[in-house]
């Protein structure tokens, strides 16, 4: 007979899980969405590749240097002492009305000019947004098309909501449409919903690729053909090396898509200000859904924005922005050429990174410790995959570092690879490819 003062023994007890993880009382007491949290490889580098002596080719973080903080900071102050009730008060859910007026000025410049103020929602940067739009639409299982690779914030959001992520694949010219159909056949034959596409148009993160204009209207014709919602994420958009601006998908379809985008790398990310643009329905359940989650975006933070803008020629420093990186990717690419010949790469066209394809018979993930005892930093191409995939390929961050410390981590990266490759080839394993751009 069981003895009823044994909590083990109820029928429905938990396990006393402190016997099993001795710091945390709690484990076995969380959501099963809780159970599949994982750190993301890119925040678990940051520690390590602060530090001034490594050379970090790994965050995508924007170079704010250029931006004119001496006189913004006076512009910010005559607003508070003007304004600072409002600045430092609760908000509306939807957003500042200034704010989405002066973003409507921003998205024209990608062909988006049917849009209203109204059909703005303003997001606690795009992460809070893709957290919105999965929330809204998916329930555990559902299917979710993304790009193969992925980026990884968004795989981390889509994995806490319990959905089913299946990769459609690119080249040279982004999505490849026959890939995106046969992901939404595929799962519809095993009787599984495909909620949405996720799509990072523009200077993919981490491909580097972008979506040629042909291929954006083949996408968007086969989301139609199956109601399939497409979700735009384009922050990258306006850092094209070219001085061209593709049109957004949103511009192609005011119906089907929701778009999301950012001031995080035109501007500052510190700010933590993003916006979607989405039709009316839901749009109105975006608004309901950052009111439950967040009650309202920072007063602070939109009217800060907008101080910069209204007192700012922000497409000239977008300008600036173009030129820079542009330096630094081509520094990048050379330092690649001279130092790494043997793998292969693409040449983005703007944004902020190269993916590298290293030899066969190397591992990203396992080089990584000892790239940051040689004191540079990177990305495995595993943080961009759910399922161990990507440890042939890295992502290089050329947005931070100047031209020279650019170089310089290559150059070090160079000698961890080579080291590497030497003592893969003594087994005859290796393979050395020739330089292309994807």
């Amino acid at each position: 007979m069981t003895n009823p003062t044994q909590p083990n023994s109820q029928p429905n007890a938990q396990p006393n899980s402190a016997h099993v993880i001795k710091n945390d009382p709690w484990f076995g007491s969380y959501a099963s969405r809780a159970e599949d949290m994982r750190a993301s490889e890119i925040r678990a580098l940051f520690a390590v590749a602060s530090r001034p002596e490594v050379v970090s080719l790994a965050g995508g973080m924007p170079y704010l240097e250029y931006l004119p903080f001496d006189e913004l900071s006076e512009l910010v102050a005559k607003m508070l002492r003007e304004q600072g009730t409002k600045a430092w008060q609760y908000g509306s859910a939807q957003g500042d009305p200034h704010l989405r007026e002066r973003i409507l000025d921003i998205v024209r410049l990608e062909g988006i000019t049917d849009a209203q103020a109204d059909d703005v929602v303003i997001t606690n940067g795009s992460q809070n947004g893709l957290d919105l739009i999965t929330r809204l639409m998916c329930d555990p299982g559902d299917v979710i098309i993304a790009e193969d690779p992925n980026y990884v914030g968004a795989l981390g959001v889509f994995k806490s909501f319990q959905t089913e992520v299946i990769n459609a694949h690119m080249d040279a010219d982004g999505l490849i449409p026959e890939s995106f159909e046969e992901a939404i056949r595929g799962a519809r034959a095993q009787g599984k919903r495909v909620k949405f596409l996720y799509t990072v148009p523009n200077f993919h993160n981490p491909a580097g690729v972008t979506m040629s204009i042909e291929r954006r209207a083949r996408i968007l014709e086969i989301a139609r053909k199956y109601h399939v919602l497409v979700v735009e994420d384009n922050p990258y958009g306006l850092l094209s090396f070219e001085n061209k601006t593709y049109p957004a998908l949103r511009s192609m379809d005011a119906e089907n898509v929701v778009y999301l985008s950012s001031f995080s790398k035109i501007i500052a990310p510190g700010m933590r200000v993003a916006w979607m643009i989405a039709p009316p329905g839901i749009r109105h359940k975006l608004v309901l859904a950052n009111e439950s989650s967040i009650l309202s975006p920072s007063n602070m933070s939109q009217m800060t924005i907008s101080t910069y803008l209204d007192n700012f020629d922000w497409k000239k420093q977008i300008e600036d922005y173009r030129g820079m990186y542009k330096s630094r990717c081509e520094a990048m690419d050379e330092a690649l050429r001279t130092y790494m010949p043997y793998c292969s790469w693409n040449k983005p066209k703007g944004g902020f990174y190269i993916w590298l394809k290293i030899p066969e018979g190397l591992d990203a993930k396992a080089m990584l410790p000892r790239a940051i005892t040689a004191r540079v930093a990177y990305v495995s191409g595993t943080a961009f995959y759910d399922t161990g995939e990507g440890a042939d390929h890295m992502r290089l961050s050329f947005c931070y570092p100047t031209e020279e410390r650019i170089r310089e981590g290559i150059r070090r990266l160079s000698t961890v690879m080579d080291d590497e490759l030497a003592t893969v080839e003594l087994f005859g394993t290796a393979k050395h490819d020739t330089p292309h751009e994807a």
